[in-house]
């Protein structure tokens, strides 16, 4: 299901580490596909994604969104 997410980047330390969003309605989505410009710690950005219900992970913080596009706010 595609959708389009406004918070704050995260980096959740399970396992070998895992880089989340926040949403400003307080949901914590697990990215996937993380753009390099994107893995920053409290960056405020706008992610449109798809969120995959088809993938497991160690982590297991939240749904699974996948990174299409991003703009930082």
């Amino acid at each position: 299901m595609s959708l389009t997410v406004t918070g704050i980047i995260e980096r959740k330390g399970l396992g070998p580490g895992v880089w989340a969003l926040i949403s400003d309605s307080g949901e914590t989505y697990e990215l996937q596909k993380t753009p390099s410009d994107l893995r920053k710690v409290g960056l405020k950005v706008t992610i449109t994604g798809e969120t995959r219900s088809d993938v497991m992970t160690f982590a297991m913080i939240g749904p699974v969104l996948e990174v299409h596009s991003f703009e930082v706010i």
